[in-house]
């Protein structure tokens, strides 16, 4: 899970603004650096659950980072 330090009022990205890209392109970039460091060459996933009816269970923007397994699509099956 990736949560961003400053978040400007930013708890989901549906209430997101144009003064959150720089917080929102801060989260992608981390996330790669992340995935590299954690050598997740061959793919992962980004996931981030807006809403209840999204799954969102905590009142924070956050990113799920998801690799180490190959993923299906839709979401939820694997091939």
């Amino acid at each position: 899970m990736i949560i961003p330090k400053q978040m400007d009022g930013l708890n989901m990205l549906s209430n997101a603004e144009e003064r959150h890209e720089g917080i929102l392109g801060h989260l992608m970039y981390a996330a790669s650096l992340i995935a590299k460091k954690l050598e997740l060459d061959d793919g992962y996933r980004i996931v981030i659950n807006n809403g209840k009816n999204g799954c969102q269970s905590v009142n924070y923007l956050h990113l799920h980072l998801l690799g180490g397994a190959k993923f299906g699509w839709p979401p939820g099956t694997n091939f």
